[in-house]
Formats: structure tokens, C-alpha cells, sequence
């Protein structure tokens, strides 16, 4: 971490090493709260929940919030609901479009249907670029640990791709968008299919775990070839509806939009009053560092025309 009341000139990047020292959370809030500049904002970019766990506290001291960690809105509904009411009563703003589907623009238009007074019935999504893009690649003929592999090797996946694999990371998305629908929602209204067979949980390592994942290559095979032989596709996806949410595995017609998905794309489609006969779909690149930092970038613009307003 690196602190300058003045600022750094980024056309001479060695002031900031000169500056430097290792990080420690506490301080670095304290710091920023010492030198209490106005029109600030805290940047997360991590996956960390010890950071979520400060957003209260970085509020309370008036300093906006964009982040594309999902800890903290998908933690308990209570602490949801509390971080809201601290960003407006202090008059500061609390940004996380990157939540779900990196730059895509799904909280905001969430957000903007309920302000409209519009109801969400069913929200449908494939929120998992690393995921749309192992089984959308599965359909090449490659085994199945050979293209969890290469989404790794593309920076689709986590370091560790269980954690891409167990369902929990499109859980939390889906759970977000069901609470941006004004629903009442806890991790315990989901049910979750993990992908992760049940002797990989373990493996000590990522790279035991391909070694064992290879050991299931041709039941995910069997898999697609049953979807083939019904005329369909496998996608990994969420559904929303009554308050339950589910996150698995489906097979589905070619004539379902989610068929048409390729590589890393994500697909959200919304039912809502106002949508009723024909969803609201929203589709785009739903996983990557440049269009995950494209949104983030945005949200920080944002906060500057909010304060400029």
C-alpha cells in the first residue's frame, strides 16, 4: 500500500514503490480516514471477505464504495440491507454492477425496472463465463478435464477452478440479483449442483485435482452424448421464481436461447409484469479482467457525474 496527500504522478510509476509498505488493512481504513478527502472512493477488487467485512466502517466514514466483490451483498440479508442504509444516510454511493456478469448491465437495469414500479416473476440466467465456456467447448469433442484445463490457462476460472465448478459463485450472483428484485432471500433458498465429483472435493492440490478429474472424462462425456441424441444442449445455469432459487446443470432445446451461447458470454433473462410474454434478455462477455475492469472503471465515472451533479 502506498499513501501521498498529494497524489502520485503516474508518469514517474517509481514514487510508488518508493512509497510503499506491506499491506494492512486496518491502517490503510485508518489512513484513509485520517486524510479524510472529499469525493473519495474505495476500490475493491479483491475476493476478500476481511475487506467486505470493512464496507460499513469505509461508508460510515463517507467514502464511496465500487466493487466487484460479491462478499459482502452476499452475505446475510441483514448485513444486504444494513450497507444500503449506511450509504444513504451518509450520503454516498454504494456501486457493485461488476457483482454479476462483469460489465454487463444487469444490477442497474434491475434496479431501474424496480424503481419503475415493475415486478420480477422468473429471472433465467447463465451468470458463469468460465462455466458457459466449459460446456459450450465440451461440445468440440475435448474430455472434460482437458477443457477445464484450458479455461484455466485463459484466466476464465479461479487459481483454483473448484471454486468455479461447485455452483457457489453463480449461488451468490443469483442470490444479488434476487435481492436487487426485492426478494427476500438467504443462501438457504437455493439448491446448488455442484459439478465437482465427489473424490476431487479433496485433492490437495489443483493439480491432483486434474489428475482425478480426468478418472470422470467419460461420464461428462455420456452426458453430452445424451444431450445430443435428444437434440439438445448442456448449460450450467440459475433459475429464480417464488422466492427459490436453483443453480445446476441443464439440458436444453436448441430453440432456448441459452443454446445459442458461446465461449465466456453470459445471458440473463427477465420476466417481470412489464416483460411478460417475451423476457428482457441481456447478453454480453460475462467473465475476464478487461471487461470486469471496464465496469468497474464505469462505476467509478459514475460516482464522479453523481458528485459533480
Amino acid at each position: 500500500m502506498a499513501f501521498h496527500e498529494d497524489g502520485f504522478d503516474l508518469t514517474h510509476p517509481h514514487q510508488l514503490s518508493e512509497s510503499d509498505q506491506p499491506m494492512d488493512l486496518e491502517k490503510f481504513i485508518q489512513t484513509m480516514e485520517e486524510m479524510n478527502f472529499s469525493n473519495s472512493v474505495f476500490v475493491d477488487c479483491t475476493a476478500s471477505q476481511d475487506v467486505a467485512d470493512a464496507y460499513s466502517r469505509v461508508l460510515e466514514a463517507k467514502v464511496a464504495i465500487v466493487t466487484p466483490n460479491k462478499k459482502a451483498n452476499s452475505s446475510s440479508m441483514e448485513q444486504y440491507r444494513a450497507l444500503k442504509k449506511i450509504a444513504k444516510r451518509r450520503g454516498v454511493k454504494f456501486l457493485y454492477e461488476t457483482n454479476v456478469a462483469a460489465g454487463l448491465p444487469v444490477i442497474n437495469t434491475l434496479q431501474d425496472l424496480m424503481l419503475s414500479g415493475d415486478k420480477v416473476i422468473r429471472i433465467e440466467a447463465v451468470l458463469s463465463g468460465s462455466m458457459n465456456f466449459i460446456f459450450s467447448e465440451l461440445e468440440n469433442g475435448a474430455p472434460f478435464s482437458e477443457v477445464v484445463r484450458v479455461a484455466k490457462e485463459k484466466g476464465f476460472t479461479e487459481p483454483d477452478p473448484r471454486d468455479d465448478l461447485s455452483g457457489m459463485d453463480v449461488a451468490r450472483k443469483i442470490l444479488i440479483l434476487g435481492r436487487e428484485a426485492e426478494q427476500e432471500l438467504e443462501f438457504s433458498h437455493i439448491t446448488i449442483q455442484s459439478m465437482v465429483p465427489d473424490d476431487c472435493q479433496d485433492a490437495p492440490s489443483v493439480d491432483d485435482f486434474f489428475e482425478r478429474l480426468q478418472g470422470h472424462d467419460a461420464a461428462f462425456a455420456k452426458l453430452l452424448a445424451d444431450a445430443k441424441a435428444r437434440g439438445e444442449k448442456l448449460r450450467f445455469m440459475a433459475t429464480l421464481e417464488d422466492g427459490m432459487a436453483k443453480v445446476g446443470l441443464k439440458s436444453l432445446p436448441d430453440s432456448h436461447p441459452f443454446s445459442s451461447l458461446k465461449g465466456s458470454d453470459n445471458m440473463i433473462l427477465l420476466t417481470t409484469d412489464r416483460y411478460h410474454d417475451r423476457p428482457m434478455i441481456i447478453r454480453g462477455p460475462g467473465a475476464g479482467a478487461d471487461v470486469t475492469a471496464a465496469g468497474v472503471f464505469a462505476d467509478v465515472i459514475r460516482i464522479g457525474n453523481y458528485t459533480r451533479e
